[in-house]
C-alpha cells in the first residue's frame, strides 16, 4: 500500500528526537527501518537539506530547515513528491508552533510531544490524499526538487547502521531558509508605522543634536543621548517586526515596548507629560499590531 507509516521531528545538530508519530507496527522491517532512522537523524548536519533512503519495501525521507529537520518512513512506491510536500508542511507547522529558543533548551527526548496530535492530522489527510493536487502545483513541487534534487542514500548502506556519515556521498550541507507569509497590512497597521517612523526620526534628531552639544560642552548628557537613541533603534526594530515574521516575536516586542518606556521616562525634563504619552502611546499601538498580526494559514498546495 502506498502511505506514510511514520513521521518525527528531530533537532539537526545531535539528533534529538523532538515530536513523533504514535503509530506502532510490529513489521520487522518496519522496525529495522525505525532503527536506521534513528542513526540517520545523528548525522543529517553532514547532509543536504533534502534526501531520500532508499529501500526495497520501505524508505526513508528527510527535510532539514534551521535547527530542526523532518523525517518520514513511506511505502517504497509513495511519490517522492508528496512526501516532500508533506514534510514541509511538518516543517511548517512546527516552526509557527515553536520558537528556536525552545528548541535549542530542550534537552529531553520528544519535549514537544503534543505536537504528535498535528503530525497525525497532516499525515491522515496526506495518506487519504487523491489526486486533488492542480497540475501548477504539482509542477511547483517537481520544479523545486529539480533546482535543488534529494541526496540519494540506500537502507542498505553500512554508515546509516553505525550512525556515521558516508563522506564521499555526504554533499555541503545548504541550509533552505523558510518563508512565512504574514496577515494582510492593515489601515490601522500602516498608521501605527508612520507614527513608528516619525517617532524614530524624533529621537534621532534629538540624539544626534544633544550628542553634538555633549561631546563638546556637557559630557554628562551622554545618558541622555542614550535614551534618545535607544527608542529610535526601537522603533526600527518595532516596524521590523510587524512587516517580517520572525521567532519569539512576543518577547522581542515586550523588550522593545518597555525599553521605550524606560528611556522616555529617563528623558523627563527634556520632555514633558504630553510628548511621553505621545511616545508611549505609539510604543503600545505598534506592539498592538505587531501581536496581532499573524502568520496565515498555510495554503493547503500539496494535496489535502
Amino acid at each position: 500500500m502506498s502511505m506514510i507509516f511514520f513521521a518525527c521531528v528531530v533537532r539537526v545538530r545531535d539528533g534529538l528526537p523532538l515530536s513523533a508519530s504514535t503509530d506502532f507496527h510490529l513489521n520487522q522491517d518496519f522496525l529495522e527501518c525505525r532503527k536506521k532512522l534513528k542513526a540517520l537523524s545523528s548525522v543529517l548536519a553532514q547532509y543536504p537539506s533534502r534526501g531520500t533512503a532508499k529501500g526495497r519495501d520501505l524508505s526513508i525521507h528527510f527535510l532539514s530547515s534551521g535547527d530542526i529537520a523532518c523525517m518520514a518512513i513511506c511505502s517504497s512506491n509513495y511519490s517522492t513528491i508528496m512526501a516532500f510536500c508533506f514534510l514541509e508542511e511538518l516543517q511548517w507547522e512546527f516552526a509557527a508552533s515553536y520558537d528556536t529558543t525552545s528548541i535549542s533548551l530542550a534537552s529531553r527526548p520528544y519535549a514537544f510531544l503534543e505536537f504528535d496530535s498535528v503530525i497525525q492530522k497532516v499525515k491522515w489527510h496526506f495518506n487519504r490524499a487523491r489526486g486533488s493536487r492542480t497540475k501548477a502545483n504539482r509542477e511547483k513541487i517537481e520544479e523545486e526538487l529539480k533546482f535543488q534534487p534529494p541526496v540519494q542514500l540506500k537502507l542498505e548502506d553500512p554508515e546509516l547502521m553505525n550512525g556515521t556519515a558516508n563522506g564521499g556521498r555526504a554533499g555541503v550541507h545548504v541550509e533552505v531558509v523558510p518563508t512565512y507569509r504574514m496577515q494582510p497590512v492593515t489601515p490601522l497597521g500602516i498608521l501605527s508605522l508612520v507614527l513608528n517612523i516619525m517617532c524614530g526620526a524624533l529621537n534621532l534628531i534629538r540624539g544626534v543634536h544633544l550628542a553634538e552639544y555633549s561631546f563638546q560642552e556637557d559630557r554628562e548628557g551622554i545618558g541622555n543621548v542614550i535614551a534618545f537613541l535607544l527608542p529610535f533603534l526601537a522603533c526600527v526594530f518595532q516596524c521590523y517586526l510587524y512587516l517580517f515574521y520572525s521567532s519569539a516575536r512576543k518577547v522581542k516586542t515586550f523588550a522593545l515596548f518597555f525599553s521605550i518606556c524606560l528611556c522616555n521616562i529617563y528623558l523627563y525634563g527634556l520632555r514633558n507629560l504630553w510628548q511621553i504619552a505621545f511616545h508611549i502611546g505609539v510604543a503600545s499601538l505598534a506592539s498592538y499590531q505587531i501581536l496581532t498580526r499573524q502568520l496565515v494559514e498555510k495554503q493547503p498546495d500539496c494535496g489535502v
